[in-house]
């Protein structure tokens, strides 16, 4: 019997913006939906705008996972995460245990399918980016949702997660950005 899904079903308990107050709640299960379909976005973006050859069904599956780690560490808060060097490194430590855990709930015929999930591989480092941007660009929404709503305790982290996406110098995040990103600040009538 194997753990690995009914532990990956546990991931709509984990809220993400703990530390945050929010107008409404948002778990890692959600997120990693949005970061995967924006993810695969800007693969698709960067092949048929900006001649890039990267597999968007990868990125897609890259994404899928890529917070699967955090239902057995939680969700630690990037102001806490990114504290300094040495909490940046110990978290990166305790992700990789987390992984590893997960990873070892599978049954040995699944694990070769699984293992560029949980064990990335450097040629993968590319479109490990494209999911880091995603993963940037659905904290942004997240702000324009709460921002909407009224909720000014996002005021901040709009203004550096734009910063944090302007410095990227990616042209398909620039492209979503510009294309796909003023839509989430219209109502339901703007949009019909």
């Amino acid at each position: 019997m194997s753990h690995f899904f009914a532990y990956l079903s546990r991931m709509k308990y984990i809220k993400r913006w703990g530390l945050m107050r929010n107008t409404r709640d948002e778990n890692i299960q959600e997120h990693s939906l949005q970061v995967a379909m924006i993810a695969h976005s800007l693969a698709v973006i960067r092949n048929r705008c900006f001649n890039g050859d990267t597999d968007p069904q990868k990125v897609l599956l890259l994404a899928v996972y890529h917070e699967a780690s955090e239902v057995i560490t939680g969700d630690l808060a990037t102001p806490i995460k990114y504290f300094n060097p040495e909490i940046k490194t110990a978290y990166k430590a305790i992700e990789a245990v987390a992984n590893q855990r997960l990873f070892s709930m599978l049954p040995d015929e699944l694990k070769a399918d699984y293992s560029q999930v949980f064990f990335p591989a450097e040629e993968d480092e590319d479109l490990w980016q494209l999911v880091k941007a995603a993963d940037k660009i659905c904290a942004y929404l997240k702000c324009i949702e709460e921002l909407k709503a009224g909720n000014q305790e996002f005021i901040k982290a709009e203004k550096s997660i734009i910063r944090d996406l302007n410095s990227l110098n990616m042209p398909e995040v620039k492209y979503f950005m510009e294309r796909f990103v003023p839509s989430f600040s219209l109502t339901l009538d703007e949009l019909n």
